[in-house]
């Protein structure tokens, strides 16, 4: 397995300053090539859910090793877009958005999926079947790693629910609308394979309804190993189960339909070390505090999902383990992990956080009016800064002083 060494690590803390964002680009490359082998015998492309991470230099980089991407704002594309990405590579999935955006993305010539039915009207009366769009579907499916990661079940804001298909298709005949795909998008963390294969079997009831399909797009939520013993989703299984629910329901009028995921963690999320520093050690009665140099103001995903992140103490890899609370320096309770066992930290040592290429620096703030780190993108053994920490300046950037 593609890993930095613990020696890299604190060479880059030192040359970059922590807290530090690094990123392995062949880690990247290994998880795309999970994904391409594993179905290499079959019609499937895959969009990186760039929302896990936007720095330009990983999107020209995944734009590099040949997948496509999702955006989930118009904000997105144009990233997508300076990155290197054709309009025809880039998917704009729609999410309760005003429809100027829809029309921006239009203008943009990306492909579109939209997720109301008020979206899906507009986009008739205004665009009719000149241009394509994709339907995504809400398959109230119950599925993800809690319920802030679940995206399908009945509840859900997303996309228009299953049982709203006759109004979709009175809408399509409406406008004789060129609906060119389906979409349907059940969470993260997704573990159990046969969960996208219950989504197809809603789309197989559904897909005959629409005349000028050519993709089902499963969207994502490839489940990654976070601790010892967990294990990511079965993408082989996967593509041998995917494989055998198309060969034996055809498209009608048999036409193959290619199929469309959506990776976005599954991509970035092991390739990212987020490096701080330990500021202080605080021994009390019901807990040994090790306060480092961040907080959820850069790492929001414990704080926000209980997401669980391995910590390493890279400086002492041989102490004798012990138990800590790992905390941040910002004046709120900022909890990364409770009586962790870690080899023995002193003040000035560094801890790694593991799998934080994902939703972390992409999350990240300016609470309390402290900087965002840098980032960095280490490709062939070499470290190139692609993003450069804060600085004051940066924190009045956008601030119109007056006087008053």
């Amino acid at each position: 397995m593609t890993q930095l060494s613990k020696d890299h690590l604190i060479s880059l803390a030192k040359e970059f300053g922590t807290p530090l964002y690094v990123y392995h680009a062949e880690k990247i490359k290994e998880q795309y090539q999970k994904l391409t082998t594993a179905f290499s015998n079959s019609n499937t492309v895959f969009f990186y859910a760039c929302k896990a991470l936007t720095n330009v230099n990983i999107l020209r980089y995944v734009c590099q090793l040949g997948a496509n991407v999702d955006c989930s704002s118009i904000n997105e594309v144009r990233l997508a877009l300076h990155a290197g990405f054709p309009p025809t590579r880039i998917l704009y999935t729609s999410n309760g958005i005003a429809f100027s955006e829809i029309e921006e993305a239009q203008s943009l010539g990306v492909i579109i999926n939209i997720d109301s039915l008020s979206n899906l009207e507009k986009f008739g009366q205004r665009f009719g079947h000149s241009y394509p769009v994709g339907v995504r579907l809400r398959p109230n499916i119950m599925a993800g790693g809690n319920l802030k990661i679940s995206t399908g079940h009945d509840k859900s804001k997303f996309g228009i629910p299953v049982d709203q298909i006759g109004e979709v298709l009175a809408v399509v005949k409406k406008y004789n609308l060129l609906v060119a795909d389906l979409h349907i998008h059940t969470g993260s963390e997704i573990k159990d394979v046969d969960v996208f294969v219950k989504g197809i079997e809603i789309l197989f009831d559904i897909i005959p309804q629409f005349a000028d399909l050519q993709f089902i797009d499963l969207g994502g939520g490839f489940k990654v190993p976070y601790k010892d013993g967990d294990t990511e989703t079965d993408i082989n299984l996967l593509a041998q189960k995917v494989g055998a629910a198309f060969a034996s329901h055809p498209n009608p009028g048999g036409r193959p339909l290619q199929v469309w995921f959506e990776p976005g963690k599954f991509l970035v999320s092991e390739c990212g070390y987020f490096v701080t520093q330990v500021n202080v050690i605080k021994e009390t009665s019901a807990a040994t505090f090790v306060s480092v140099d961040s907080g959820f103001n850069h790492l929001i995903r414990p704080m926000f999902y209980d997401a669980y992140h391995y910590i390493e103490n890279v400086s002492n890899p041989g102490g004798a383990e012990k138990k800590y609370s790992v905390v941040g320096n910002i004046c709120e309770t900022d909890t990364f992990a409770w009586d962790r066992r870690i080899h023995e930290v002193r003040e000035g040592d560094y801890l790694v956080f593991r799998n934080a290429g994902a939703y972390g620096f992409e999350m990240s703030s300016n609470f309390n009016a402290r900087y965002k780190p840098a980032e960095v993108l280490v490709k062939d053994g070499n470290a190139h800064l692609i993003r450069r920490r804060d600085r004051f300046e940066d924190l009045l950037r956008n601030q119109i002083e007056l006087s008053l």
